[in-house]
């Protein structure tokens, strides 16, 4: 057994004493807590030290890894039992953590390919993560665990594979040792996805799963996704099936479908002008959050609102137009740039003077036209899958899209590069086109 091995295996055990919440109550959780601490703190070196540290520890002459570790359960662990959160959602999380590690490490072992070693992760976790929540319902109800536990499971299954591939994506962009981080945003997550009252049966959450892991290996595959870019687009699926619906998600994934082919569009020609996508056109997570994530802020504020969660008296219609303004937006300035891109000399949008091909906010004809139809696409789908989206409404779809690209090459030309980052610029400019498509489906509601 390696030192990871042996690590990750200890770090799982401490992972099993969460158990000793539901089991015995904070205060004797808090207590082991406190013993694994001081432990910490005292061993500096020998073979238990050697067992437990990061290489990083070694120059502290510390055990920090394993003491911040503990601490980000202690600290969900206080926000479980003080808030809405339940001690099942806490259970599961630091034993998917911990699970989830030693199987990655164990499977180390066998292979380094990295999209293995992403799936023994998630599917350890996940299971990992159930475990814990039921586990945790079975202490905690006594003679009537079976009956709690069993309508239960499709959440905690959702909320576990929802987990496990956040803590995935985590893990891919951050360092080894920031598994708190990582513990107390899957924490979190789970906790808001809880209160959200997801509704879907068992072979819904199944059938969620298969069809987003399966697009997201395809992405992968034909590289225009690098694995962070894979797991987020997987991750944003699942939410969006699950919260919104089908029909959502064909409006996203139409997005990341074309979206992603089209930076494959005379990519030797891009490269050639230096105007090309870095990792041969695969997108990776910072780029695909940049583009969806306000997508995913209206799918969840439309779940919000279904579940009463918003205050007042919200119109879910507005959030289901928001989420297609977005998603418009991203279309329409990805296919703007992708293919606009490797015609005559753009001009800039603020000045109209030319410029270098790849400078920001550079447009050229064939790039708006580009965007314009890939606006129309987004509303067609959006016309043919939702009753709530009139003739009126595709327009407003469409108008939100084509705004949305203008505000981006605007920022392009006078923020990005000195204000702005790309993904920001991205941000901003699908937030821009949710906004104006909310407000002008308002707008005609008031007239109307």
């Amino acid at each position: 057994m390696t030192a990871p091995v042996r690590r990750a295996s200890v770090f799982a055990f401490i992972c099993t004493l969460a158990l000793a919440v539901p089991l015995g109550g904070p205060w004797v959780g808090a207590a082991i807590a406190v013993v694994v601490i001081l432990g910490a703190l005292a061993i500096t070196d020998g073979p238990i030290f050697d067992l437990l540290a990061y290489p990083s520890d070694y120059e502290d002459g510390r055990l920090y890894g394993l003491i911040t570790f503990v601490l980000a359960a202690v600290a969900l662990g206080l926000i479980a039992i003080t808030t809405s959160m339940s001690v099942s959602i806490f259970v599961g999380t630091v034993f998917l953590v911990g699970y989830g590690n030693l199987a990655e490490q164990a499977a180390r072992r066998r292979t380094g390919n990295d999209v293995a070693l992403v799936a023994v992760f998630c599917l350890v976790a996940a299971i990992a993560g159930i475990a814990g929540q039921a586990i945790s319902i079975s202490v905690t109800d006594g003679a009537g665990a079976v009956e709690s536990v069993i309508p239960t499971l499709p959440t905690m299954a959702f909320l576990a594979a929802s987990g496990a591939l956040l803590a995935a994506l985590l893990r891919d962009v951050l360092f080894s040792r920031d598994d708190p981080i990582v513990m107390l945003s899957v924490g979190l997550l789970c906790w808001l996805l809880a209160e959200l009252e997801p509704t879907h049966g068992a072979l819904g959450i199944v059938a969620a799963l298969a069809v987003t892991i399966a697009l997201g290996y395809i992405s992968y595959a034909l590289e225009t996704a690098s694995i962070a870019g894979m797991l987020t687009g997987i991750l944003l699926g699942l939410l969006t099936i699950v919260l919104g619906g089908y029909g959502w998600f064909v409006v996203l994934i139409s997005f990341f479908a074309i979206g992603g082919l089209s930076s494959k569009f005379r990519y030797e020609q891009k490269e050639t002008i230096g105007v090309a996508e870095d990792n041969n056109g695969a997108r990776g997570s910072g780029n695909v959050l940049g583009n969806a994530a306000v997508a995913i802020v209206a799918v969840l504020g439309y779940a919000a609102s279904s579940a009463t969660l918003v205050p007042g008296d919200p119109n879910p219609t507005l959030f289901l137009f928001a989420f297609a303004g977005s998603v418009s937006t991203a279309m329409s300035d990805t296919l703007s740039s992708e293919i606009g891109s490797v015609f005559e000399t753009p001009r800039l949008i603020t000045t109209l003077e030319p410029v270098e091909p790849g400078t920001d906010g550079g447009v050229t004809w064939q790039g708006e036209l580009a965007g314009i139809v890939g606006a129309a696409v987004v509303a067609g789908i959006s016309y043919a899958l939702f009753p709530e989206v009139t003739a009126v409404g595709a327009a407003i779809i469409v108008a939100a899209g084509i705004i949305g690209m203008t505000v981006d090459s605007l920022l392009g030309a006078t923020l990005e590069g000195s204000v702005l980052g790309n993904q920001g610029v991205n941000f901003l400019a699908t937030l821009s086109g949710a906004i104006v498509s909310a407000l002008l489906v308002l707008s005609f509601a008031v007239l109307g």
